[in-house]
């Protein structure tokens, strides 16, 4: 009987003893992204977010982002408020900077092909702001950075022409520009083969870009940040030169690109912002493409961000469209939680479809594919198969803006939608219900409370702020009941493109679903990293020439991953 009454009363406690689910999040960021307005595509209806500036100010986080009509707010960068200024500064505001200041956010927003201001605020809660006369001209991404010491400088530059450039700034005439214009570095495609044009760096034609700025101070050290190729294409990351002074003399960083994501569900990492947040961990915001209706529709996506004995700057993208621990959980160092894709090329039915964009696409991993249905209504739902009974964790509905004709910021649209989940495909349970939502979510990530051990899952539809009910992909977290597949061997890797490249083959392994292929410039700085799925081959043309390089491999399924390979070293 007294066991009894204590099994009892253990129950009765366990959940105000149990510890909280910890918090996740998954790229790209589910923000109320702007529809953009552009003269060259002033027809064409898209959402966009990019080119993110964030900066930590009295306890919180703001980003601001290209052309968004304002910015966003968080007090631990898991969820953001969007903020509309009660001013017009920011209505057609390109790559804006921003820096924290004593006690002020300064921002530089304006038409870049004409005249700037610096933007003040006290209080960017509230969306007050004040405004220098238009001082600065002409610049295109802008970053603003002042020193310990006082002293102020604008960085700039979006040039397949002219290399990243810098002005003083005097704070005593407020910020009038010095006339002296400092010039540090442009892109060297033949030496660095990840700052090549195009898709996968394969133009040979074109000249990249050298662009987005970004400048921070760590440990006494100045990393002048850049991006490069081009925004629209896979392979857009973000490289580093260091100095000791904030005008050089600058050191090209050797593992550059430090932020770079081109395989997986959503590609890039560049042009961003790296920013100390909560528990003193750096994480970097960049440019992540979709570019289905034009090539600058975009999104952000975070990633924990490093500095290694050697005082190499280096973000961790391994996994980084799949839930991660978020900033909030200060002690898991934005370290990715293993909860493998679930859904991937898994049966799908759908109530209505239209040819062109089938069922299938739903579930791809390819954010530049997305499903059609005939209608959008209530009526409409999607089911997917996981084909046996896995540990379901967490859900995103990553939502297409096909023919939206929607255009600036418009207030008060939302999605409604409801999950639910099945063992059998007869007995259904709501497990995720947005039946009441009243905010905008076009990239809905959401975790569940605790795991179902399910085999369906069921989408059904009550209401998109679009003209026409499109998703790109319903993508399923968890894990399965099975075993991760065995460790990849005979990797076999060759330099190409006169050293700028190295061509990797692997046996494939049974069972897995795809593979991480890990490489750096020293076997305990394997920082970058590309996914690829149903693949036993990669191409890779992002190599600098005068590096040795380490690579190895993982390979995964949805039940988990495997042993890294050993480590194989590309002279």
């Amino acid at each position: 009987m007294k066991n009894h009454f204590y099994f009892l009363f253990v129950w009765f406690l366990s959940p105000f003893l149990s510890n909280a689910q910890p918090s996740t999040y998954c790229n790209p960021i589910n923000i109320d992204y702007t529809y953009m307005i552009y003269d060259a595509h002033k027809d064409i209806s898209y959402r966009s977010g990019a080119d993110p500036a964030v900066v930590h100010f009295k306890g919180g986080y703001y980003m601001f982002v290209t052309r968004s009509m304002g910015y966003w707010y968080s007090k631990d960068m898991d969820s953001w408020e969007f903020i509309k200024p009660k001013q017009w500064y920011f209505q057609g505001s390109n790559a804006p900077a921003a820096f924290n200041y004593k006690d002020s956010v300064l921002c530089v927003a304006g038409n870049p092909s004409g005249s700037m201001s610096v933007l003040f605020s006290e209080t960017p809660e509230r969306g007050e702001w004040q405004a220098t006369p238009s001082i600065l001209h002409n610049l295109q991404d802008p970053a603003l950075f002042i020193d310990d010491d006082g002293k102020a400088y604008m960085y700039w530059g979006s040039s397949n022409k002219f290399p990243v450039r810098a002005r003083m700034l005097n704070k005593d005439k407020r910020f009038r520009p010095s006339d002296e214009i400092h010039e540090f570095f442009n892109l060297e495609p033949e030496k660095h083969g990840w700052e090549r044009f195009g898709e996968n760096h394969s133009d040979t034609i074109n000249r990249g870009y050298v662009e987005g700025p970004w400048m921070n101070k760590i440990k006494g050290k100045y990393y002048l940040q850049y991006a490069a190729p081009g925004t629209e294409f896979n392979v857009y990351g973000d490289g580093t030169y260091m100095s000791d002074s904030p005008l050089g003399p600058f050191t090209y960083a050797p593992n550059n690109p430090f932020s770079y994501k081109p395989g997986g569900f959503i590609n890039g990492a560049g042009h961003g912002s790296t920013v100390l947040g909560p528990d003193n961990q750096y994480w970097h915001f960049s440019s992540m493409s979709v570019g289905i209706n034009v090539g600058w529709e975009r999104r952000i996506g975070m990633f924990p961000t490093f500095i290694d004995d050697d005082g190499l700057l280096y973000s961790n993208t391994r996994f980084g469209d799949y839930p991660h621990y978020a900033p909030s959980e200060t002690d898991k160092m934005g370290e990715f939680t293993g909860w493998m894709l679930l859904s991937y090329k898994k049966p799908v039915k759908v109530s209505t479809s239209v040819n062109e964009y089938p069922a299938e696409n739903l579930i791809d991993e390819n954010v530049k594919t997305f499903w059609l249905a005939d209608e959008n209504n209530n009526s409409q739902w999607i089911e997917i198969d996981l084909e046996k009974p896995a540990l379901v964790r967490a859900v995103q509905v990553n939502y297409n803006d096909y023919k939206s004709n929607l255009y600036g910021k418009i207030p008060a649209l939302y999605h409604q939608y409801s999950i639910e989940a099945s063992v059998d495909g007869t007995n259904w349970e709501v497990i995720i219900d947005k039946s009441k939502n009243k905010t905008d979510v076009p990239n809905d990530y959401v975790a569940l409370n605790e795991p179902q051990r399910v085999r369906f899952i069921r989408y059904r539809n009550l209401h998109v702020p679009t003209t026409y009910l499109s998703i790109s992909d319903i993508r399923i977290f968890g894990n399965g009941f099975g075993k991760a597949p065995r460790t990849v061997n005979k990797l076999k890797i060759t330099r190409t493109d006169k050293r700028r490249g190295a061509k990797l083959s692997w046996n494939p392994i049974k069972n897995a679903q795809g593979y991480n292929i890990l490489w750096g410039i020293a076997p305990d700085k394997l920082y970058s990293s590309w996914m690829v799925y149903d693949k036993s081959s990669l191409d890779i043309k992002s190599l600098n020439i005068n590096l040795t390089y380490y690579f190895s491999i993982e390979a995964f399924n949805e039940n988990g991953v495997s042993q890294k390979s050993s480590i194989l070293t590309l002279e």
